[in-house]
């Protein structure tokens, strides 16, 4: 199984979704960074279930703890250790699929390749995991803030109902502003009523997630197999309930001629080379070329309802499921902080890619 994420700012992540801590090993990290421990929480509350009446109930305060690699506010380069303990785990809400396959989760896959699995809220496979990426990624966010790189995502979709406008015409410190972390107040309150309808008749709605990424410079990616964009992709392929990645123009991008598609450059009025347009997401041949980084990520609907449906047991008979426990009718708004995490684990590790690249 891999767990290891990264070539030099390299996470491993360790825990289940019912067992007693999740948890996250940072390795490469460099000496001297300035760590705040409240942000470091602060991106883990943004995660954390039982935040909204749009969220699972489950009341986790996941608080973080440092048991290594970081001493009076500094990196110290050596290993990282942080870990967050699980206490309020129901495993008994999973008793009545302990030989059950739910449809769309893990149950079946995981059986097929180890021939065992932890049903308990799907152990490993449970989004529970990204608990350690959030405490990584906010790290990796430090560095990049050093180095002028902010990343922020948002709500652009729920269902049917989409953002319309681009993210050059939004707020983004407005992210917060509401449960659904849309930074369009008007377009919010739609969204949240449209979760609330599928709560409300036991069911569970998806959507998508946009990210922007400015400040990055010119030259972050690799050629050929480590390209800048196909890591992150890579990276948010990684994220449970994703189903979609397009950076840039993305899929739309096809409808274009290459006359009207090219980003033609031009040198502004400080002397830094710019592009008059970014369909490519600031992303060509792999490599970063200074302009913002913009991308969309899409979630499916929380496999987990309370409906009855049909499926097998792990001896093939056909069973009737019902689900029960706490879960989220919509995964997105936790899933804002995941994004913003893996985007910049993805770009630290870029970053000191580069850094180490020239002499």
């Amino acid at each position: 199984m891999s767990n290891t994420y990264g070539k030099l700012f390299r996470i491993t992540t360790f825990g289940e979704s019912h067992g007693a801590a999740v948890g996250v090993i940072i390795d490469g990290c460099p000496a001297g960074l300035e760590v705040n421990l409240e942000e470091i929480q602060h991106a883990l509350d943004r995660r954390r279930p039982g935040q909204s009446a749009i969220t699972t109930p489950r009341k986790e305060e996941d608080k973080v703890t440092v048991l290594s690699g970081i001493f009076e506010g500094r990196t110290q380069g050596t290993p990282i250790s942080m870990v967050v303990n699980n206490k309020d785990q129901h495993s008994h809400d999973y008793s009545h699929i302990q030989h059950a396959f739910r449809p769309s989760h893990a149950d079946y896959t995981y059986t097929a390749k180890y021939g065992t699995r932890d049903y308990r809220g799907g152990g490993r496979s449970s989004a529970r995991e990204t608990v350690a990426r959030v405490a990584a990624g906010a790290l990796a966010a430090k560095l990049l803030e050093k180095h002028g790189i902010s990343v922020k995502s948002y709500v652009s979709q729920v269902g049917k109902i989409k953002l319309q406008k681009p993210y050059t015409e939004l707020d983004l410190n407005q992210i917060d502003s509401n449960i659904v972390r849309c930074p369009d107040g008007a377009t919010a309150s739609r969204m949240i009523g449209l979760i609330e309808e599928a709560r409300d008749s036991l069911d569970t709605i998806g959507g998508v997630v946009s990210c922007v990424v400015q400040g990055v410079p010119a030259g972050l990616g690799e050629p050929v197999f480590d390209k800048l964009h196909a890591e992150l992709g890579k990276a948010m392929l990684s994220i449970n309930a994703v189903k979609g990645f397009e950076y840039g123009s993305g899929f739309e991008g096809v409808k274009m001629r290459g006359s009207e598609h090219n980003d033609q450059f031009y040198t502004d009025e400080q002397g830094n080379i710019r592009t008059r347009t970014n369909y490519s997401g600031g992303i060509q041949g792999g490599i970063s070329n200074g302009q913002d980084i913009y991308f969309n990520v899409a979630f499916k609907p929380v496999a987990t309802i309370l409906q009855p449906q049909q499926t097998i047991d792990d001896t093939g008979e056909d069973i009737t499921l019902k689900g029960k426990g706490r879960h989220d009718p919509c995964v997105l708004p936790r899933a804002v902080p995941i994004v913003d995490a893996m985007a910049a684990l993805v770009l630290a590790d870029f970053l000191m890619r580069q850094q180490a690249n020239k002499v």
